[in-house]
């Protein structure tokens, strides 16, 4: 969750693995997943990092708790995104063919 200031200045908290895309044009337009468009104040830059300063915060409170080096790899493993040939973000494929074996995770959510 990250929070995101409209332009008629109330701030709201946005769950970022909604958004789809940013653009500035001039002002930052999120378009979610499901259509909805939001502007906001904030820049692009700003939206990009507290995204992964989010993830980061996420990534660190699971890595404190794995227990071992392996559940380490694994957790960067699911969270490890790469673009593939049309530009979009998809999930490495040993970690998307663990997910399919497990069925813990229905969807991966990315920012490249």
């Amino acid at each position: 969750m990250i929070e995101v200031t409209r332009l008629n200045g109330m701030r709201m908290i946005l769950n970022s693995d909604l958004i789809k895309t940013a653009e500035a044009s001039p002002d930052t337009m999120l378009t979610l997943i499901h259509g909805e468009k939001l502007i906001v104040r904030e820049s692009c830059d700003e939206v990009l990092e507290k995204v992964l300063a989010y993830r980061a915060k996420l990534l660190a409170g699971i890595a404190t708790r794995a227990q071992g080096t392996s559940q380490l790899h694994r957790v960067a493993s699911l969270s490890s995104l790469r673009p593939d040939v049309s530009g979009e973000c998809t999930a490495d494929e040993d970690a998307r063919v663990d997910l399919a074996r497990t069925g813990t995770v229905d969807r991966l959510g990315g920012v490249c």
